[in-house]
């Protein structure tokens, strides 16, 4: 019989098991993996760099960044924060690098780095990697001595163990598995993905990226089962707005901007379905009137100029090049002949740029899902179950997930943590 066995071998599945037989050496633990290889999110995190956490110290700053478990992870990140993220690596040679957008790499920048360090460290500590061993059945029993323990079955064996850990991530045979032992399972949907879009605006210009405010429009979701809740009654047609860098890319439109939306309105997203609108403001130090009254200034001083060849503000001039097509403005126009309507039209195109969204795209291979066991059903002081003694959770199996650039890890970084120390504790 196992102390302790963890079902996932990913990153908090490891990181968890690697506390537990430090504070308690004399425990046998074990990690159960379905697959031939370990760690596949670490390894292609950050583009093969690994995002291991973001430069965020202050825990109330640090949960903004997550749309699902902000109330719930406030407390675990007072506990254990970046800081002690990084401290971890330090510890055992790994320095990280703080990049210009606060994300955080290994110096090395290579994931290989940390997937070494997890490997090295589970086998000076003696844990057990079990791989190919997809569990079909988890069962709690009483034993002598062993009151409330487990029997895990996977393809390969049976395993009994005193305390069960799932970090099994994304799992929904693991889900029905947990559902069918008392847990409620908020539905998984996708986040972090990117917006498609055909529209001649931003065709054959991919690779452009500027700052801009993206809104998801409510007057086009038309489920009739979704409720929205508006932000404001001053934009009452706005459901969610981000700003940030937008890239247009070769299927629509991406980065941070777009991915945060995607994490925010995860929910909402699916429930029309992916097809929905949204408004673009290209330079969202503007507005519609602002931008109308400098684009008559332009007009009188540049008077002789023609319109396409005078980029008037900071965007790519491709983008704007297409904007002012779109604004029904002919390549030879000049400023002095171009008219009220075609004016306003440009300052349109530029602040109140709409889009039709048809679907999605998996942001690289980062695929993050919303949605997990129900927050309510853990206790975050150990991220033990409410419901069932003996089992723990870490990662992204609970109903916790963040936007992009080292936030997901960092849960799991914290949940791993909390719940080794309610294990050793318990």
């Amino acid at each position: 019989m196992y102390d302790v066995l963890i079902i996932g071998g990913g990153a908090a599945g490891f990181y968890a098991a690697i506390h537990i037989a430090e504070a308690e050496p004399e425990l046998k633990v074990a990690i159960i993996e379905r697959g031939k290889e370990v760690l596949g999110k670490v390894k292609v995190s950050g583009g093969g760099r690994c995002n291991v956490t973001h430069a965020e110290f202050d825990p109330k700053e640090l949960v903004k960044n997550y749309p699902r478990g902000t109330k719930e992870l406030l407390g675990p990140f007072y506990n254990y924060g970046t800081v002690d993220t990084i401290a971890f690596f330090e510890q055992r040679g790994i320095n990280l690098k703080i990049e210009d957008d606060g994300r955080m790499f290994p110096t090395t920048n290579s994931s290989q780095t940390i997937i070494d360090c997890f490997l090295n460290e589970t086998e000076r500590l003696g844990i057990n990697i079990l791989r190919h061993s997809s569990v079909t059945e988890i069962v709690q029993k009483n034993y002598e001595n062993a009151p409330n323990a487990w029997e895990v079955t996977t393809i390969k064996a049976k395993y009994k163990t005193k305390k069960l850990l799932m970090a099994t991530g994304s799992n929904p045979k693991i889900w029905n598995l947990l559902e069918s032992l008392g847990h409620t399972i908020v539905r998984p949907v996708p986040s972090l993905f990117t917006f498609n879009i055909k529209d001649e605006r931003i065709i054959g210009i991919p690779g452009l990226s500027t700052n801009a405010m993206v809104s998801v429009l409510s007057k086009t979701l038309f489920n009739p089962k979704i409720t929205i809740k508006l932000r404001s009654k001053k934009a009452d047609d706005i459901v969610l707005s981000e700003e940030g860098p937008v890239l247009i890319t070769h299927w629509g439109l991406s980065g941070p901007a777009i991915l945060k939306l995607s994490a925010w309105g995860a929910n909402l997203l699916h429930d029309c379905n992916y097809h929905f609108r949204i408004r673009v403001n290209w330079l969202p130090d503007y507005n519609i009137g602002s931008i109308f009254s400098y684009l008559m200034d332009i007009k009188e001083v540049e008077a002789k100029k023609t319109v396409l060849r005078t980029k008037a503000f900071n965007v790519p001039r491709r983008l704007w090049t297409n904007l002012v097509r779109a604004s029904h403005i002919l390549e030879p126009t000049k400023w002095a002949d171009v008219t009220k309507q075609q004016i306003q039209n440009l300052a349109d195109q530029l602040t109140k740029c709409e889009f039709k969204v048809q679907g999605k795209s998996t942001f690289k291979e980062e695929f993050v899902t919303a949605g997990g066991v129900e927050l309510k059903e853990i206790n975050f002081k150990t991220f033990a179950s409410k419901k069932l003694p003996n089992l723990f959770f870490a990662g992204e199996i609970i109903n916790v997930d963040a936007i992009t650039g080292g936030f997901n890890f960092q849960n799991a970084w914290t949940g791993a943590y909390m719940a080794a120390q309610g294990i050793v504790k318990a």
